[in-house]
């Protein structure tokens, strides 16, 4: 079992290794970007299924509440929270809809939305992702290595694994970089690049 342990901490690190490697000056422009929207006014709407919902609300809760620092919240939406409004769009609509009308109802194109899907290719975070796009929001998608969402992000985050779990890890990771980063932009940290 040790091996099997140290096995998958080698392989969460090399993961992880790649993509800030790959990804680095495009975590700072992202981040640099949050920053700007949070100080104009702007909100950061957050969407996923199973872990990556889960993963949209951890996101949201680290903004909203604090992440290193005390300083004021910051306004950050999971669209996966509401069982009323999911079950209804999605009993009156599909599924595919739980994500699309919400962003409809509460994008503002001053905005940012955070699209998470493994796959890259889950079809409500696609729709939800095209309907921030046409209202003027700014995108960051977080996926794996393959499917649409990569096209259609303005900041598109692929973590180089087909493993959901490596993935997952990764995403998290980068979700934290981006909080730290963006509170240090907006409340002058000392660790301010």
């Amino acid at each position: 079992m040790k091996k099997s342990i140290l096995d998958t901490l080698e392989k969460s690190i090399q993961v992880k290794t790649e993509f800030i490697n790959h990804h680095a000056g495009a975590v700072e422009k992202c981040a640099v970007h949050m920053a700007e929207t949070f100080k104009n006014g702007g909100k950061l709407l957050l969407f996923g299924n199973g872990g990556s919902a889960a993963d949209a609300q951890h996101i949201a809760a680290e903004f909203i509440n604090r992440f290193q620092m005390e300083r004021p919240p910051l306004p950050a939406l999971a669209l996966t929270t509401d069982t009323s409004v999911i079950t209804s769009i999605g009993n009156d609509y599909s599924f595919e809809d739980i994500f699309h009308k919400q962003v409809q109802a509460l994008g503002c194109p001053h905005d940012m939305a955070l699209g998470i899907t493994t796959s890259g290719s889950s079809p409500n975070v696609i729709k939800a992702v095209k309907t921030a796009k046409k209202q003027g929001l700014t995108v960051i998608g977080f996926s794996g290595n393959r499917g649409e969402l990569k096209e259609l992000a303005d900041f598109p985050f692929c973590v180089p694994s087909t493993v959901t779990a490596r993935i997952q890890e990764t995403h998290i990771l980068l979700a934290h970089i981006l909080c730290d980063l963006t509170e240090q932009l907006l409340f002058n940290h000392p660790q301010c690049p």
